[in-house]
């Protein structure tokens, strides 16, 4: 059984007991999380897809960590023109453990 949610602007599919990594949401690690944007749910013969998002059906779950990415280097370089710019960025994120696929 698995479920594809949307949030965050991206979309992720997700079974009961994993682990995922999100783009940033507020909350205290251990508060439980609700996701209501449930587009395609899947059990052993059943396929159901929203048109756009499923009624009745959420995934629910609780936040497991509070963190940032590895560090990217953005690196601007133009040759000859002693133009270099060197910035570095950290991705928050949370992570998140599914607890239940309510249908």
């Amino acid at each position: 059984m698995y479920a594809v949610l949307n949030t965050g602007g991206k979309q992720y599919k997700v079974q009961e007991g994993e682990t995922l990594r999100i783009e940033k949401m507020y909350g205290e690690v251990g508060s439980p999380i609700i996701f209501d944007t449930v587009l395609m749910y899947a059990d052993g013969e059943d396929v159901r897809i929203g048109k756009p998002v499923l009624e009745n059906l959420r995934v629910k779950g609780h936040i497991v960590e509070q963190g940032k990415a590895k560090k990217i280097i953005v690196f601007k370089y133009k040759r000859r023109k002693r133009y270099r710019r060197k910035q570095g960025h950290r991705q928050p994120f949370t992570a998140v453990r599914i607890d239940q696929i309510e249908a």
